[in-house]
């Protein structure tokens, strides 16, 4: 389930002296504390009934003469455990919708004027797998939001570090690193009685030019989401409703038109 349809780009240090310190870090570096502090994470976020926070991303694109090109969005998100999802993203080019309520799964595109809507009764659990599956759904990140983040994230990983201390948006956080076959990923966790997702950064190892995914998460709040209707659809008058199929997918997409395709332009694909 994790990440995938991920809009891939990465990143190579090219600074020689950057990649000795790194290094050398690597040396005192411990798989079993990355381990830990994880699942102190995972254990945590999964253990909250109500989670409503805010985000910023950057997806980066390779084009087809290897020029590396960042797009960027931010967004909301509110979950109330077990089924009842809402995240919005607003970018260059899209700004979209998804809001599940345990029985309904709508995706408004306010740009595009359009609305999948679907019945399909589950979980957050659920409804996040059937989004990693849809070409222009994925919403990256959402791997965080499940029942068992902590298997989902580590089923593939081949090495895992601890690299050390990290400071993002002024939140002391533990940053550790992990590697896979096909991706590796970073991610920052709060220090403290807090143990939450600050950033996560997604690499793509297989790609030329390697595309690289960024998640800033903040303005993270537990309490119960008092909105009693926080997680109810209703159309604008001027908005039509459309298939569930890839090319009505697609104009939810973050990126513009021509650039999520995969094998022109690059995708960051699921952890392995």
């Amino acid at each position: 389930m994790a990440a995938k349809n991920l809009f891939g780009r990465l990143y190579a240090p090219t600074i020689i002296g950057s990649a000795i310190a790194l290094s050398s870090v690597g040396n005192i570096a411990r798989a079993d504390d990355a381990a830990q502090i994880l699942k102190t994470a995972t254990d945590y976020v999964a253990g909250q009934q109500s989670i409503s926070a805010k985000f910023d991303s950057d997806v980066e694109v390779i084009t087809p003469d290897l020029q590396k090109i960042q797009f960027s969005s931010s967004g909301q998100l509110k979950l109330k455990r077990p089924d009842k999802l809402r995240i919005r993203r607003t970018g260059g080019y899209v700004d979209a919708e998804m809001i599940y309520d345990g029985k309904t799964l709508t995706i408004y595109g306010n740009n595009a004027k359009s609305y999948v809507q679907v019945d399909d009764p589950g979980s957050v659990d659920h409804i996040i797998d059937v989004l990693q599956s849809s070409a222009g759904g994925a919403m990256p990140g959402t791997d965080l939001l499940i029942s068992n983040p902590y298997d989902e994230l580590m089923a593939n990983v081949t090495d895992a570090k601890h690299i050390g201390q990290g400071v993002v948006d002024g939140v002391e956080c533990e940053h550790l690193a992990f590697r896979g076959v096909e991706v590796d990923w970073q991610i920052w966790i709060e220090t403290g009685s807090r143990p939450i997702v600050r950033k996560y950064v997604i690499t793509s190892k297989t790609l030329a030019g390697a595309p690289q995914y960024t998640l800033r998460i903040k303005d993270w709040n537990t309490d119960a989401i008092a909105d009693a209707d926080a997680f109810m659809f209703k159309p604008p008058s001027d908005t039509t409703k459309v298939s569930l199929a890839p090319e009505n997918m697609m104009q939810f997409d973050e990126l513009p038109p021509g650039t999520a395709g995969g094998e022109k332009t690059g995708t960051v694909g699921e952890k392995k």
